[in-house]
């Protein structure tokens, strides 16, 4: 029977990953280790300046007071009586596409298992409350079973983005490439009860270029968006040209 773990960036007692390792139980035995509380955006934070206390909730569930990749870790290493065949990251109540990779805990959570060989993707609802969780566990069931029968590119993980819709109003899955997205107006400034100037970043509005074959593409048109990242962060058209513009002499 496989084995899957479960974790995410929302916490451990956020709806999205208690309803998803319920669906994903009819493929294997589930373990949840997920963060105590919500941490989103600490994109792939490890806590290495005070120990981890881990509290075990109840079998096979536990809760870390760290960073998703911290729960990655330790669930991988520590935890889990075997490694996993499969990790899967969220449910978020968010979208993650285009820059967002860069910050999300959710998609870095992936991350951490793609590095540790183990076969790894990220899902994430993009809309406003109420979320269609049960739209999202029937496409993460169905890639966890393809990922579980076929397998992955190796050093690649999958970050899925699904509108928040009724599951009968999604158009199905396209494979898509990485968007370009921006927030405006995100900082904000905000005074004490002392008058002492603060910042609040977070919300803003957002833009994005219109692009055939991305992931926000596929969204706007209401589709699922099956991206495949790869670790390596190389940008070999940029290593060519250092080479031919002489950086080495």
């Amino acid at each position: 029977m496989p084995l899957i773990l479960v974790t995410n960036d929302d916490g451990f007692f956020s709806k999205g990953i208690q309803t998803l390792a319920e669906y994903l139980k009819e493929l294997g035995e589930v373990y949840i280790v997920a963060p105590d509380r919500d941490r989103s955006a600490v994109s792939h934070a490890l806590t290495m300046h005070r120990p981890l206390k881990v509290d075990l909730i109840r079998e096979g569930c536990y809760s870390v007071n760290g960073t998703p990749t911290d729960c990655v870790v330790v669930g991988v290493k520590k935890l889990l009586p075997r490694a996993p065949d499969l990790i899967v990251s969220g449910i978020n109540k968010g979208a993650n596409l285009g820059e967002d990779i860069t910050y999300s805990g959710t998609v870095s959570a992936a991350i951490e298992g793609t590095i540790l060989g183990v076969p790894s993707f990220a899902i994430s609802i993009v809309g406003e409350r109420p979320f269609r969780y049960e739209t999202a566990c029937y496409y993460a069931l169905k890639i966890a079973k393809f990922i579980l029968e076929k397998g992955l590119p190796h050093d690649t993980l999958l970050n899925i983005n699904l509108p928040n819709k009724p599951l009968q109003e999604i158009n199905g899955i396209k494979i898509t490439k990485q968007g370009k997205r921006s927030y405006e107006n995100s900082i904000h400034e905000i005074f004490s009860p002392w008058g002492e100037k603060q910042y609040w970043i977070g919300g803003g509005i957002v833009s994005w270029q219109k692009m055939e074959g991305t992931d926000i593409q596929a969204i706007m048109e209401g589709y699922v968006s099956v991206t495949p990242l790869h670790i390596d962060l190389t940008n070999y058209q940029a290593l060519d040209y250092l080479k031919r513009h002489g950086i080495e002499e």
